[in-house]
């Protein structure tokens, strides 16, 4: 089943597509080696309170959430070879630099994983 990441607050689609990785090799691999990531994608690694972008191909926008799916941290645009961390962060988000607009998620904010297809029902529900 894909899964989209979804907003509380606002209740419209963060990512449209979630790949989790959710075991100790997919957290280690993450994004590495690819190219790209699809402006409406994002990867999930849990759990997860830093991430870097050692030998990372392009920027990256990050999130970090608590067990609960509240936003504790945001950091736009950490170019490779960075780092970024959040101690009270038990998982972390990661998108395409620039494809998280400015307000569409905020520290406070919940956020949580659900089918792509109720995804794309709510947002034509709201417009």
């Amino acid at each position: 089943m894909q899964v989209a990441l979804m907003n509380e607050r606002t209740r419209q689609f963060v990512a449209s597509s979630v790949e989790v990785a959710g075991t100790r090799n997919t957290r280690r691999r993450g994004l590495l080696g690819r190219d790209r990531l699809d402006e409406t994608s994002a990867m999930l690694l849990a759990p997860c309170t830093g991430v870097h972008t050692v030998g990372m191909r392009f920027a990256i926008d990050v999130i970090f959430v608590d067990r609960q799916g509240y936003v504790v941290k945001v950091v736009r645009d950490l170019k490779p070879w960075r780092i970024a961390l959040a101690s009270r962060a038990h998982a972390v988000i990661e998108m395409p630099a620039g494809s998280l607009r400015w307000g569409q998620v905020l520290i406070g904010d919940r956020l949580y994983l659900t089918s792509a297809s109720t995804a794309l029902f709510m947002e034509k529900q709201a417009s």
